[in-house]
């Protein structure tokens, strides 16, 4: 009776994880109230696409996902997505629970600064143009805050209009207690030598402060605009600061 009864439980689950494993992406896909939106919807709730995804009616791209269903042992869903747009990708493993903390690791960007994306930046930001390219360790998020970050981040060939400003990169080291400090440094490209460091802030925002000075390269007029920022040091260096919210 005992072994009728086991393999009938082991019949139901087999079963049921058939049946599991077979949802339709649709599924669990979110509804119209959500924001969210996609033109199709393929694959399983363990492993989909879904093309053409839009939230708050702002194109997004197509997203194909892959679920680690024993995490779910952990009360944690986590999967391996990539995010690609004809422009660029985003790509990496994601971590999320009844917290709604994220955490994603592995994380590789691939975009233009585009007017789309700069529309999120600082209104004194959203005229620039360029590439931003990403390698993130670690990234831990809760609600619209950066609480912890490990990786290089890298924006390639600003513009402001007529104006060129090169490229960027900050560093974070792995994370510690307090808020995220990355080391900023120009990558040469540019009119201006720069370094300095970037704390991002819970507003959410950041707070940037470093050293400035024109390059050869760098015009008359900016140059002039430099000297507001008061007298330079030994190397020609000039201090700045800059506090801005998203």
């Amino acid at each position: 009776m005992k072994r009728t009864i086991l393999l009938i439980v082991c019949v139901v689950l087999v079963f049921a994880g058939f049946v599991i494993a077979r949802l339709p992406a649709s599924w669990i896909m979110p509804g119209p109230k959500s924001g969210m939106a996609c033109s199709e919807v393929d694959g399983s709730v363990w492993d989909g696409t879904c093309t053409g995804l839009t939230v708050q009616q702002q194109p997004i791209g197509d997203l194909t996902w892959e679920i680690h269903a024993m995490r779910l042992l952990a009360g944690k869903i986590n999967a391996d997505v990539v995010v690609t747009r004809p422009t660029g990708l985003i790509r990496g493993n994601v971590e999320s629970g009844l917290d709604k903390k994220i955490v994603a690791r592995d994380v590789l960007v691939d975009l233009p600064v585009d007017q789309e994306l700069a529309s999120g930046l600082p209104p004194n930001l959203r005229g620039l143009r360029g590439k931003v390219h990403a390698q993130l360790t670690y990234l831990r998020v809760d609600g619209q805050i950066i609480r912890a970050i490990e990786g290089v981040v890298e924006a390639h060939d600003l513009s402001d209009g007529d104006q060129k400003w090169g490229s960027y990169s900050v560093t974070f080291p792995p994370p510690t207690t307090g808020a995220p400090v990355g080391q900023l440094k120009d990558l040469g490209s540019g009119p201006l030598a720069v370094e300095g460091s970037i704390r991002l802030t819970p507003a959410p925002g950041f707070d940037l402060e470093g050293l400035v000075a024109p390059r050869a390269s760098a015009s008359p007029d900016l140059v002039q605009t430099l000297r507001f920022l008061g007298s330079p040091d030994a190397q020609g260096r000039r201090p700045f600061s800059l506090e801005s919210s998203f």
